[in-house]
Formats: C-alpha cells, sequence, structure tokens
C-alpha cells in the first residue's frame, strides 16, 4: 500500500503539473496566433494604401 502511495505522488505531482502548464500554454498560444493574424491583415491594410 505504501508502495502504491508512493507511485502515486512520483508520478501523478508531475503528471498534474504537466497538464497545468500545457493547458495553460495552449492557451497563450491561440492567443499569439490570434495576434499574429490580426497584425498580418494589419500590414496587408497599410501595403495597400
Amino acid at each position: 500500500m505504501e508502495e502504491l502511495i508512493s507511485q502515486i505522488a512520483n508520478i501523478g505531482f508531475p503528471m498534474a503539473v504537466s497538464v497545468f502548464l500545457l493547458v495553460r500554454i495552449e492557451s497563450k498560444i491561440t492567443e499569439l496566433s490570434d495576434s499574429i493574424k490580426d497584425l498580418s491583415n494589419n500590414i496587408s491594410l497599410i501595403m495597400r494604401k
């Protein structure tokens, strides 16, 4: 039983942190992609003038 709890502590915590960071980074990447698209559109509009 102690070994099972130890394995959960050793594997579960890093897994939870990894999932949290992946979800957080994914949202930031989405925001950055949207900003890049907006910037590209603005540059295209400026070049047309």
